[in-house]
């Protein structure tokens, strides 16, 4: 389950953040997941309520947003929307398909006290 490491991660850029700004308690993190990153959105929340265990961000809320995968098709020249890696281009069928988005994970920000 690499969620556990990918929270981990997070849990640093969180203490991080929340010691350079004088913060007691991280209230909310917000994490931005695209469809194609791959992360498993159940198994990312429990891993985090894990690693937050004795840190500042103890009892935080996770808020997960989720992007939409984007691919350019070669066939049409356009860009389109996925759900998932493999998948077809939804207008002419082509796996012809470069991602262009989607495909990452990021916190977008925090709030802290």
């Amino acid at each position: 389950m690499h969620e556990m490491s990918l929270a981990e991660s997070v849990r640093e850029i969180v203490e991080d953040t929340a010691r350079a700004n004088g913060a007691r308690r991280v209230s909310v993190v917000r994490l931005e997941i695209g469809r194609l990153a791959q992360v498993e959105m159940a198994a990312m929340r429990f891993a985090f309520e894990v690693v937050q265990r004795g840190s500042v961000a103890e009892g935080a809320r996770l808020e997960i947003v989720e992007t939409d995968g984007t691919a350019w098709c070669m066939r049409c020249s356009a860009p389109v929307v996925i759900g998932h890696r493999g998948d077809p281009c939804p207008t002419c069928q082509s796996f012809q398909l470069q991602v262009t988005g989607g495909d990452r994970m990021r916190v977008m920000d925090i709030e802290i006290e």
